[in-house]
């Protein structure tokens, strides 16, 4: 698909198949982000002041990045349909696993005598399996959450409110994504209370959809340019929304 014209209405089996001038840089963009947000961002815990409570509050360094991945995947429902942000979340989802199976593989290796950052590099780099585990089952469960609410919100809209769409699809999709990887991950860990495993995930889920929330002036802009460059508003009318397929 190409052009510079007003984008046209067309139900998304009308481009099966089509070939997209901008689709495979966001599918790029978005398993960039993923990856990226979960190497340099999950591992760390930092702080804000809060000077209405006077206090620092921790939080996880990864949600400063890791909501623009739920940023693209509305903006790939919206541009492009849910058959291609289905198949963009397949890739993130391999590509999780690929890089949690090379982290396992390069921190088993034994270092060599001389090397002496062994321990640092496993702080950073040691994956625990259970948190391992509920990131990718989160994630692919919450991506297709977040897709498929978009894609049936665009219709009911009749594709009116983005606004409505995107934090709507965010709060549900975000939503799903907490409630399985909190429990997964660290109920009954320990230092974990079953309370702070609560109150850590509402914090998640609130953080993050505030994010799509101030985030939704970029979100427009973005969507806008690339419907107006690749000329065409996709509307999943006769979508089958299955999540176990690629073809689109």
């Amino acid at each position: 698909m190409d052009g510079e014209a007003a984008p046209v209405r067309i139900n998304a089996g009308q481009v099966a198949g089509g070939h997209f001038r901008y689709y495979d840089y966001v599918m790029a963009a978005f398993v960039a982000i993923l990856l990226l947000s979960n190497v340099l961002g999950a591992g760390k815990v930092a702080q804000v002041w809060l000077p209405f409570w006077e206090t620092w509050w921790p939080f996880g360094a990864g949600i400063l990045f890791f909501p623009l991945s739920y940023v693209l995947g509305d903006v790939l429902t919206e541009v492009y349909g849910y058959a291609r942000a289905r198949r963009v979340i397949w890739a993130g989802f391999v590509a999780t696993l690929f890089m949690a199976f090379m982290a396992w593989v390069v921190v088993a290796l034994p270092p060599a005598p001389d090397w002496t950052n062994q321990a640092a590099y496993e702080t950073i780099f040691g994956q625990v399996p259970r948190i391992v585990f509920a990131s990718v089952i989160a994630f692919w469960a919450g991506e297709f959450v977040n897709s498929f609410v978009l894609a049936k919100m665009k219709l009911w809209t009749r594709g009116r409110h983005l606004w409505s769409r995107t934090i709507g699809s965010t709060f549900a999709g975000q939503g799903v994504d907490s409630l399985i990887f909190y429990p997964l991950a660290f109920w009954g860990a320990e230092g974990w209370t079953n309370d702070l495993v609560l109150k850590v995930l509402v914090t998640q889920w609130v953080l993050k959809v505030s994010w799509e929330v101030l985030l939704t002036p970029v979100t427009y802009a973005v969507v806008g340019f690339l419907k107006r460059r690749e000329g065409v508003d996709v509307y999943d009318e006769d979508t089958d929304f299955t999540p176990f397929r690629t073809r689109v």
